[in-house]
């Protein structure tokens, strides 16, 4: 990966490993999940907490493979109603010192018509080959698949297709959507709804002018009780609904969120996006973190780490929190987990250390649950607990 890194463009090498895993030319994970990783979840059983980002795989190209190194999640995206190509390049910039990345992107998206496309190919792929081993004829059948032009999925089966695992959908707003609006997001939950096990509604990249004001009380708050409208009338399955924030939040801002997030009934946060900070910490020359955009990395996780911390406080954990910046090991797992995330996410560290570090993360933290013998449910909320 290092080599990779000093000669190819960054967004050049995200190309090419998106079209590696379309092809299913990547290695795939053959041994089982430690059960101590196991987290129930919504009500589904997933193998193990570790998961992958929005942004990796913003068009739903290559899930299966993605699914296949091991992850318990895998969360595609930002996906916006129209097309559109993002900001102009150069907009990713990797801090090999601090294996980190700054980018402005800018929500580049193929647009819900081909992101459905690529979910309704997988789908309907998925069932001619189960066609004997599902129940057709069930009258529990989900109808909201009768538009992806195959036989219906029965409801239990998990929009991941694979047992143990989930599929997330993180919602984006155009570009040149009226501000005040939140009918892309109304769109992407009533659209995309069908084939996620759970939605995000990302309200937090630093790099869609204006996105970050909705992180206010009253925008929140009109926002996410619009969408689980939509949500709760259209479809039939109701997938978890979420909505991810940034790291940079005020402690009276967090507490707004949380207070919001309660009153209209959420299903879950994910902490945190990328930040607009830059660390005083950090190795990289100014040349390079002078650039505009999010940090992504290990700068991030305390960031990330502390919100979780304060977040999970003010809900009394009775809210579902997903963590996510700067994960690189089992313990950076471990410390989101005990400061209240039930699971993690990750990006950078997989994007600077390549698949095998997904496994290596789930074999760390099993080891440090054997050592204790605990499971990952018994460090969930943990440093609240002393």
């Amino acid at each position: 990966m290092p080599l990779v890194h000093a000669f190819v463009d960054p967004e050049d090498a995200h190309k090419a490993a998106i079209w590696l895993c379309k092809k299913g030319l990547v290695p795939k994970e053959r041994v089982a999940d430690d059960e101590r990783l196991a987290v129930e979840l919504w009500g589904k059983k997933i193998s193990n907490p570790i998961g992958l980002a929005a942004g990796f795989d913003k068009n739903a190209e290559g899930v299966d493979s993605l699914l296949d190194f091991g992850f318990g999640l895998v969360e595609i995206g930002s996906v916006t109603p129209q097309p559109q190509p993002g900001n102009p390049k150069p907009r990713m910039f990797r801090l090999p010192a601090d294996k980190a990345v700054i980018n402005r992107y800018g929500f580049n998206s193929d647009g819900h018509h081909q992101v459905l496309t690529n979910l309704k190919t997988r789908t309907r792929s998925f069932l001619y080959k189960n066609a004997f081993t599902l129940s057709l004829t069930n009258p529990e059948v989900d109808e909201s698949q009768k538009e992806a032009y195959v036989v219906a999925l029965p409801r239990g089966v998990s929009r991941a297709l694979r047992d143990g695992k989930l599929l997330g959908v993180n919602l984006g707003k155009n570009k040149i959507s009226v501000a005040e609006s939140n009918e892309d997001y109304v769109r992407g939950a009533e659209e995309l709804g069908p084939f996620g096990d759970y939605l995000v509604v990302n309200i937090s990249s630093p790099n869609t002018p204006g996105l970050r004001a909705l992180q206010r009380r009253e925008p929140i708050e009109r926002l996410l009780q619009e969408v689980k409208e939509a949500r709760d009338k259209k479809l039939p399955h109701h997938p978890p609904l979420l909505v991810k924030i940034a790291p940079d939040l005020k402690d009276d801002e967090i507490a707004d969120i949380a207070a919001v997030a309660t009153s209209v009934g959420v299903d879950g946060v994910i902490i945190s996006n990328t930040t607009i900070s830059r660390p005083e910490n950090l190795q990289s020359g100014p040349r390079i973190t002078r650039e505009t955009g999010g940090l992504s990395g290990p700068p991030v996780f305390p960031l990330s780490v502390e919100v979780v911390r304060k977040f999970y406080q003010l809900t009394e954990g009775k809210i579902p929190i997903i963590g996510c910046g700067g994960v690189r090991s089992g313990d950076d797992a471990i410390a989101f987990a005990k400061a209240g995330a039930s699971l993690v996410q990750l990006y950078t560290g997989f994007a600077f250390e390549g698949p095998g570090l997904v496994g290596e993360i789930k074999e760390q933290i099993a080891h440090r649950l054997k050592e204790q013998n605990l499971t990952w449910k018994d460090v969930i909320g943990a440093d609240h607990k002393k």
